[in-house]
């Protein structure tokens, strides 16, 4: 089947390359010829494992092609994706001038029967608008689909490949005919395809979103709870993780949520429900919640010093919101080390794959290592932001001999209590007990 993906960013470029993966003929287009440029180039924008393996055998098989001009690249495609960006504003609603201005711009080219499909997590509502900027543009039928993604960042290829469920909103028996076709590869094990109204699918996406992030925030309230009583984190998290209704996923503590996903879909739920009259108070405070969390963090490590950072060097650990990737919005670190350098401090950081990220933020207001050691050197104390797996067993005996205090403020809990007390650290962590040899 031929496929157009209109848009490069994270999630069109996962979608074209997967599907090509599946024998599919898949054009990816981009109105940013330099980006383009470098896709055939075979450059990722992004990183994501395993999908450079993936790219690379598709655009060599050239099942997956790039072009900037949108008439050519959707010429022949049964489907059409849009994984166009949708921006919040400031009032947490999202942009959807891209969307439905690449919507009007097809209302004008296509020729035959097309499906268009909603990639882009986008507001309730969203197909009947983009079926509306089409359908005076053109005499030609066409079915406008909601298909949203469910892909996790550092994973998102697996997620792709052996997807939990597929959910698709249409109403059409004609549109469900081709993408039943297109997902039968995908799910073979016999995980479902959830058809259902255009609607529904787009509530699916931010529900979803919006609940692990809940449960996220719920942990950290049950985490701040803990340090106030004496009770440790990790053995209430395992007490109720084991609860199947529970489930065990999404309940470690942390400095609190970020990425692309869940503030944007959390804040653009919360917008919609505001629009319909209905006041939706848990998403209120999920979202106050995890600002206060990286907040309390900072004053846990400024407190330490009696708000005095002045002249403090800080070597930091983890930039990208999560391990996995290189993806910085809305990441932690980004407040931490404005709220460093604010106070005075000169910041050290690492990150496997988001400095040149966080580059194009701090310049050289930061000084970016080379690997995890290099920012030790020199530094009074390590925070750790992002639990990357070569931060989970690092040589604590360089630690030791190259901080100026054994001194670890942990925002991830990577480390047990009693081996860091046998060490002779002073560790604070999320929930549990402070640690002071």
């Amino acid at each position: 089947m031929k496929i157009a993906v209109v848009g490069t960013g994270y999630v069109g470029l996962v979608t074209g390359t997967c599907f090509a993966e599946t024998g599919n003929e898949v054009v990816c287009i981009d109105n940013n010829a330099d980006k383009v440029k470098s896709l055939k180039e075979n450059k990722l924008p992004i990183y994501e494992p395993d999908l450079d393996v993936y790219f690379e055998r598709n655009t060599k098989a050239g099942r997956l092609k790039f072009t900037t001009n949108l008439a050519e690249g959707i010429d022949g495609a049964k489907i059409i994706f849009l994984a166009l960006p949708t921006p919040p504003g400031e009032d947490g609603s999202a942009d959807l001038k891209y969307v439905l201005g690449v919507a009007e711009d097809l209302g004008k080219i296509i020729k035959d029967y097309v499906v268009v499909v909603n990639k882009s997590t986008v507001p309730v509502g969203t197909a009947d608008k983009v079926r509306a900027k089409i359908a005076p543009n053109t005499k030609v039928a066409f079915d406008v689909v909601s298909n949203p993604e469910f892909l996790r960042e550092g994973v998102a290829v697996e997620d792709f490949m052996k997807p939990e469920r597929v959910v698709v909103g249409t109403r059409s028996e004609r549109a469900k005919k081709l993408m039943e076709e297109l997902y039968e590869p995908f799910v073979r094990q016999g995980n479902p395809v959830l058809f259902m109204d255009e609607r529904s699918a787009e509530v699916s996406k931010y529900a979803a979103n919006a609940f692990l992030a809940t449960k996220i925030s719920f942990m950290n309230e049950v985490a701040n709870l803990c340090e106030l009583v004496g009770a440790d984190v990790d053995n209430v998290r395992k007490g109720i993780g084991t609860d199947s209704r529970i489930g065990k996923r999404f309940l470690f503590p942390g400095v609190g949520y970020g990425g692309s996903c869940f503030p944007k879909d959390v804040k653009a739920l919360y917008y919609t429900s505001k629009e319909n009259n209905y006041n939706f108070q848990i998403l209120d405070s999920v979202m106050k919640v995890n600002d206060l969390q990286r907040e309390k963090f900072y004053h846990t490590i400024s407190n330490h010093f009696k708000g005095d950072l002045n002249g403090k060097t800080i070597a930091v650990w983890g930039l990208a919101f999560k391990p996995n990737t290189d993806d910085i919005r809305e990441a932690p670190a980004l407040y931490l080390l404005e709220k460093f350098l604010e106070a005075g401090a000169q910041v050290r950081a690492y990150d496997p794959e988001g400095i040149n990220n966080v580059k194009q933020i701090f310049g050289d207001k930061v000084y970016f290592g080379k690997d995890k050691d290099d920012v030790l050197t020199g530094a009074d104390f390590l925070v750790i932001v992002t639990e990357w797996n070569e931060f989970r067993s690092p040589d604590f005996d360089r630690i030791t001999s190259s901080l100026n205090e054994k001194l670890i403020f942990d925002g991830r809990n990577l480390y047990s209590l009693p081996h860091v007390k046998e060490l002779g650290y002073t560790y604070y962590s999320i929930g549990r007990e402070i640690v002071k040899p």
